[in-house]
Parts: C-alpha cells; structure tokens; sequence
C-alpha cells in the first residue's frame, strides 16, 4: 500500500512539474536517443490519416466527417465499446508477432518478406496438433513456432551457403507454403469442416466443434480477462482470449535477446559487418540461418495465435494473408524496436477495426484503400526520422558555430559609484 502511495505521489509531481514548464521538459525530450523516432512515427501517421482523409473527399464528401461514417468513426470505433476494442486486441496480436518477425530480421542485417508463408505454414501446424492429434492450446502453439522456424530457415540456408538473396527466396516460399498447406489440406477429409456435417469442405473444421467432441482445449484460454470486459456479448466473446498476452510476452524476451544478451550481440554483428564478424570469430553463415529462423519462429506463432482463437478457420484460397505482408509496415513503424511494435501493432489493428465500420458509406473497397494509404505511408517514418535527425543536427552546428560575444567592459563611474556605495 505504501509502494502505491509512494508511486502515485511521484506520478502527480512529476505531472505537475511537466505542465508547469511544458516547453523545458519538451526541450530535453528531443536529445533522448528515441525521441526522432517516435516524432517521425507519429507524422506518418498524421500524414496518412490527412491522405486517407482526401481520398474519402473525393469519394463521398458529404459523409466524410460523419461521426457514424466517416473519418472520425475509423479513428473513434476502437475505443467505443467493449467490443471493438477487443476486436482491436484480436486483430494487433498476430501483427505484433508478425511485425516482430520483419523486425528481428531488420535489427540482423535481413530482410524477411517470407512472412505470410511462414504464418501459412505455422498456422497449419498448429491446427493439425489442434484437430488431428487433439492437443492442448500451448502445444500447438509450439507447433506453430516450428512451422514458422523451418519455413524461415530455408531462405536462410539459402543465403549463408549460397548468397541468395533472402528477398527472392523468401517471395517463392510464400507461394511454395501456401500451395503445400492447400495440398495437404485438400487431402486430409479429418481437418475439414464437412467431415464432421453437412458443410462447406473449403476450410477446417471450427476448433469448438472439436473441444467439444473430443473433450480436448485446442482454443487459446481468455485467463480471466472476460472479467475486465463484462459487457460482451457472446459474438464478441468469440474475439477475447490470452493472444495479446502472449504476444506482449513475448516482444519483451525477444527485446532482452537482442540487446541485453551476447547471442543477440552476435546477431546484429553479422547484419552490420559480415566479413568483420567472421574476422572477429563470430560465425555468420550459423547466426543468418539462425536470423531468419527465429524471424520465421515469430511469424508462425502469428499464425498460431490468430486460428487457435477459435474465431477463424484456415481456408483453401489462392491468396496468401495479409497480416504476413501487414507485418512490414508494424516494423517499420516501430523502427524495428520490439517495444515500440507494439504500439504500432495496436495502431494499426484499431484503423482496420475502425474502416471495417465505415460501412456501407463507403465500400469495402475503398475501406481497404484508405486503412492501405494509413499502412503504407506509415512505411515512410524512416524518411521523416532521416529528415527530423538532418534538421536537428543542422541547428546543432549552427547553434555550435555561432560567435561567444564577450562581456561589456563596466563604464569607470559605474564602478566608482559601487565602490562609494560599498563604504
């Protein structure tokens, strides 16, 4: 209770404090080391927030600035009930996990775009421990993580053994695990939905129907978080589970790895210098193939969590997921930092809650365009932070340059009279 006390009292100063000397406090932000990127994250958004803003202008401009339509029910919605903002929680994990898989592979010096195959491939796994074998939730979940890790793997062998570039491979591997999992899908009646009743047999079976039949806890538990929600009602119940628990959990381990361990030193060793690393005994060809197999871990374990929800189900389709290629734009967002993917991670599922309710003003579309500009020009904050950090460095060396004039020398009476003061 006193730790409590102690930690709200030091709150309420330090508030106090900031708002009686806003600009001071601001001033000594800006040479914090993140302070650029948080600056230029936050004008990309502001950038796409107005693009988005004037493409809904062009289309629809009486309904534009509607709160039940328009730009202020995408950038409201979340936070408008319950129900939303758990929406908002199911739709970040998967981003966050797969946002840190582009982020891992960014901080090593690789560019991992095999994300959505490696979702693809984890999310498989994970419903064959679920629905074939029967096992409980965090075993698949571990499934998931090995599905991902040998899909990122591959592309990462490629590359330390015969210098492909991580980019190609990683391309053909989407398509290659997209149509591998639609094969064996295709060919396994006891994953799909019409073995169990009359049905469409396009996509697996729902996992309640097997929690159900056979008893097993395949569905990621809600770890008493139904409480802290108590007005859902059972759709939105469907959304609530421990996913974003996970996730966060697991962005913190992989912030410790990366810089407060030597492994993690390693890693990022190897993307800066290559041939400086072999020279100083690291060995590289390992630390890219371990790289890109811990960044496809991560994305597979996005899968994992977004079908062992329980609210979706793995569908035979021709197209590869977009929270594997939505993971790009989160990291760079986030300046591949785990923490602050976070935050982009939960940004960016709360404008795509918030389009998905633009409807039927506008179109589904045109919602997938705007929520598209947001995302996507978000991409840009590394510009902006380039052109914030050439700006702020260029007013340092002016500030630096500028002459030290020297004191006035006092006028003799002036002196004279404080003398005669002083006796």
């Amino acid at each position: 209770m006193n730790a409590l006390k102690t930690f709200f009292l030091t709150l309420g100063t330090t508030l106090k404090d900031f708002f009686a000397h806003p600009w001071a406090h601001i001033k000594k932000l800006k040479d914090k080391p993140g302070f650029n990127s948080i600056l230029a994250s936050l004008f990309s958004i502001l950038v796409g927030i107005v693009v988005a803003t004037l493409l809904m202008l062009i289309i629809n401009p009486t309904k534009t600035f509607r709160q039940d339509t328009g730009i202020l029910e995408m950038l409201s919605c979340g936070f408008s009930s319950d129900g939303y903002f758990v929406q908002v929680i199911y739709m970040a994990a998967p981003l966050l996990m797969t946002g840190l898989a582009v982020g891992f592979a960014f901080k090593t010096g690789l560019f991992n775009i095999g994300g959505a195959g490696q979702v693809v491939a984890g999310g498989f796994l994970a419903l064959v421990g679920a629905i074939v074998f029967r096992l409980p939730w965090y075993v698949d979940l571990m499934l998931a993580a090995v599905g991902g890790a040998l899909w990122g793997a591959i592309p990462g062998l490629f590359k330390a053994f015969l210098n492909v570039n991580e980019v190609i491979t990683g391309i053909m591997f989407n398509w290659l695990g997209l149509y591998l999992v639609n094969l064996i899908l295709s060919n396994t009646p006891v994953m799909l939905a019409n073995y169990y009743g009359p049905t469409t047999g396009d996509r697996t079976v729902g996992l309640d129907i097997i929690e159900t039949l056979y008893h097993s806890s395949p569905i990621l538990p809600q770890w008493g978080l139904n409480a802290l929600f108590p007005n859902l009602n059972s759709f939105e119940l469907l959304f609530l589970s421990n996913s974003m628990i996970i996730a966060i959990l697991i962005a913190i381990v992989v912030a410790i790895i990366l810089n407060k361990t030597t492994f993690g030193y390693e890693l990022k060793a190897c993307g800066f210098n290559k041939d400086a690393s072999d020279y100083a005994g690291i060995n590289s060809k390992r630390n890219i193939i371990l790289s890109m197999a811990i960044s496809g871990a991560l994305a597979g374990i996005g899968g994992g969590l977004f079908y062992l929800s329980g609210n979706d189900q793995l569908v035979i389709l021709k197209t590869l997921p977009s929270i594997g290629f939505n993971g790009i734009p989160v990291a760079l967002l986030g300046f591949s930092n785990p923490i602050g993917i976070i935050f982009s991670a939960f940004f960016i599922g709360y404008i795509s809650i918030g389009g998905n309710n633009m409807q039927p003003s506008f179109a589904t579309e045109f919602v997938d365009i705007v929520v598209a500009v947001i995302i996507y020009l978000s991409a840009f904050s590394l510009l902006f932070k380039q052109i914030i950090d050439k700006y702020l460095l260029t007013r340092k060396k002016k500030k630096a340059e500028k002459p030290i004039l020297p004191a006035e020398p006092k006028s003799q009476p002036e002196e004279a009279l404080k003398e005669g003061e002083g006796q």
